[in-house]
Formats: C-alpha cells, structure tokens, sequence
C-alpha cells in the first residue's frame, strides 16, 4: 500500500484484477482514509483503490466541505471543495496511472461525490451514492450522458431523507446519467444491503 505526496492525505491500494476501474473512496463525517477500504475490498475486489481524507474539519472531525448546520450546506465551500477534489483526483491519475475512477461516497463523502458530477463533469467514470443529498440549491445541467450512478436511500434515513435522493436523482437523470435507485429498510448507517448492491452494480461496470 503506498501513498504518494499529493495534495490530500489519503491511502492508495494498487489493482491486482486488470481492466476493474479503479474505486475513488469517500468518507463520511468524522471518518478517514482507512474508513472505506474494506467496503472497497468488498464491493470490487481487485480493482485499486484511492481513498483521501477530507481536509474541513467540524469539531474535529474530518468532512468534504463544510455545512452551516444539519442538511444546511456552504454552497460557496462545497464548489470550491469539489473543484480542490477533482484537482487532486487529476494528481493521483497521473502519479499512480490510473483511469477516471468511480466514486463510492457515503454521505458526506456522496455528496461531494454528487457536487463533483454536477461541477467537474469528466473527472468521475460513475458513482455510487449512498445517502446523498442534493449538494447545490440550484445545480448546474452539465453533460452526463451515459454516466452511471447509483443512489441508495434509507427509508428511514433522519439525515439525509429519500426526498432527497430523489432529487438528487433527478438532477442527474436530466444531466444524462444513467441512474439507478434503490430505497432499503434502513437508516443512515451502512447496511449489508448497501454492500450487495454496490457490489452488483459495480460488477456490470466492468
């Protein structure tokens, strides 16, 4: 496992399956880089993974872009953040050869993921977005024909309601995307469901 000077900590696990895209990993509040390489081991075994920490930190935890309060987003922040992101995804391609990646982004980490379609269209082959919300009040319509993305809400989900992701997913339909949804019995957190779908999803990716 090696992890190059670029311009976010963050861990990088070569691929030992050719031809798997590699898997852009992204936490969710409070969490890290080592956060998500299970679930990425998981999801798409062999394929390479590239998992940053989020540089904003509320009380100490780490995040993507900050937020003014529960579900209330600093949209000046979460373009700038997207923007820095998508930068550091162009550094890792280069450094350790990778093609565009698919993100797998839980919460905090989808949403970014989410800002970075809308805003660096071309930077992301794809993403998995597990409770996401809509990053931006009035998004751009970038160009996304063809992209894939999956959305995974929890019904009972208190932070980032299904309404949510259902606009968010039709922010990415209208783009282009080629978008698919699922609703699960579950909360917030991450469920083995989530871990099922993802995987499947994954699969047809390759």
């Amino acid at each position: 496992m090696t992890a190059t000077e670029l311009s976010f900590l963050h861990r990088f696990v070569p691929a030992d399956r050719p031809g798997a895209p590699p898997i852009l990993l992204l936490h969710g509040t409070g969490g890290d880089e080592n956060d998500l390489i299970p679930i990425g081991e998981m999801v798409a075994p062999g394929a390479a993974l590239l998992s940053p920490r989020g540089k904003v930190l509320e009380s100490g935890m780490p995040r993507f872009f900050r937020r003014l309060a529960e579900g209330v987003f600093d949209e000046e922040d979460v373009r700038r953040r997207a923007g820095e992101l998508a930068d550091f995804v162009a550094e890792a391609r280069n450094a350790y050869g990778l093609a565009a990646p698919v993100a797998l982004g839980f919460s905090n980490g989808a949403n970014i993921a989410a800002a970075m379609l809308l805003l660096r269209p071309g930077t992301l082959a794809g993403a998995a977005l597990i409770r996401a919300m809509p990053p931006l009040k009035q998004p751009p319509r970038p160009d996304l024909a063809g992209t894939p993305a999956l959305l995974l809400s929890g019904a009972m989900d208190p932070i980032a309601p299904a309404a949510q992701t259902e606009t968010l997913a039709r922010t990415l339909r209208d783009a282009g995307a080629d978008v698919e949804q699922h609703m699960l019995p579950a909360g917030h957190g991450l469920s083995q469901a989530d871990i099922s779908l993802t995987k499947a999803w994954m699969a047809k990716l390759t």
